[in-house]
């Protein structure tokens, strides 16, 4: 039987994704809203460091979710976690009785909100550890790496879940299943908290300029959220901050979501990455006093994107 899926957000992240899912044999549509006329006519060019080149042709490209034909197995939702978008009425018109909705997105505690706007249905937290750029309408570069961890949220791996995960690696890629995807949302945050906000704070540098210039306070971000997630109830691998640090040193210079957000003067997802982190540590009383000053700089930041010319 046909697996029907339906990207809401295919920019880097869900149009890579979905391209996928396609060729795992699945029937793909995505929600476009930028460069809808050039998908609609081209479709998207995937050029990927390890999987080659390859065009993906979506069943559907939609600008609204209530154009689609059909009732989707699953919905991804790929978009950035930000304040303006309401990610649930984006998706709500597309949404039927059996569909699972898949958030591949950044952030910490970002998934009860569509599960207060979607109760009965499968909410899937998804974790995209991957270096991937848009570089044009369609055009999607796949720098390195792309494993996903998918797992229900809260807690459990249902079928419909399985099922996702084996498509995945069906296609080529690394895809694992956890009964705790929270914890594993903290996992990622190790990342993302220091190398997202500094690569905007620091007018533009690559992640790997950051880390060599700067690795003592890279390591001081990550024990920040390393000590917050332990205080959670979440404890993390001993050595994590060491494979990141690893990781990193050994991926391309690789510009953020983030810095790529601000670069276009687009809204950045500073709040579901450093606030409700901080919100998080300073509900539980752990020091983080390197997150709270990338914080409040990338706040102004943002007050730059959205009050000057």
């Amino acid at each position: 039987m046909t697996c029907k899926v339906l990207v809401a957000g295919a920019g880097a992240i869900g149009g890579f994704y979905g391209a996928l899912l396609a060729k795992a044999g699945c029937e793909v549509s995505v929600l476009c809203r930028s460069g809808f006329d050039t998908v609609k006519r081209h479709g998207f060019h995937i050029d990927s460091h390890d999987l080659g080149q390859w065009q993906f042709k979506p069943a559907q490209v939609l600008q609204h979710a209530g154009d689609y034909q059909g009732d989707p197995d699953y919905i991804l939702v790929c978009t950035k976690v930000i304040p303006s978008l309401d990610r649930a009425a984006l998706i709500q018109p597309a949404v039927k009785a059996k569909t699972a909705i898949v958030l591949i997105q950044n952030g910490i505690a970002i998934e009860s909100e569509m599960q207060s706007a979607f109760p009965w249905h499968e909410i899937i937290s998804g974790l995209a550890f991957i270096c991937s750029n848009q570089t044009a309408p369609g055009v999607i570069r796949h720098l390195a790496y792309g494993r996903l961890i998918l797992g229900n949220w809260p807690v459990s791996v249902s079928d419909k879940t399985l099922q996702l995960s084996q498509r995945f690696n069906q296609a080529g890629i690394e895809c694992l299943t956890t009964e705790n995807i929270v914890a594993g949302r903290w996992q990622k945050c190790v990342w993302n908290a220091p190398f997202n906000p500094l690569s905007v704070l620091s007018g533009g540098l690559p992640t790997l300029a950051i880390l060599q210039t700067q690795e003592a306070l890279v390591r001081g971000v990550m024990q920040e959220v390393f000590d917050t997630a332990k205080a959670l109830g979440y404890p993390l691998p001993d050595d994590i901050i060491d494979n990141n640090i690893e990781r990193t040193y050994n991926m391309p210079p690789y510009k953020t979501s983030m810095l790529l957000d601000f670069e276009h003067g687009r809204p950045m997802e500073t709040e579901a990455i450093l606030g409700n982190t901080v919100r998080a540590a300073e509900q539980h009383g752990i020091a983080c006093p390197r997150l709270q000053s990338l914080y409040a700089l990338m706040q102004l930041r943002e007050l730059q994107v959205n009050y000057l010319p």
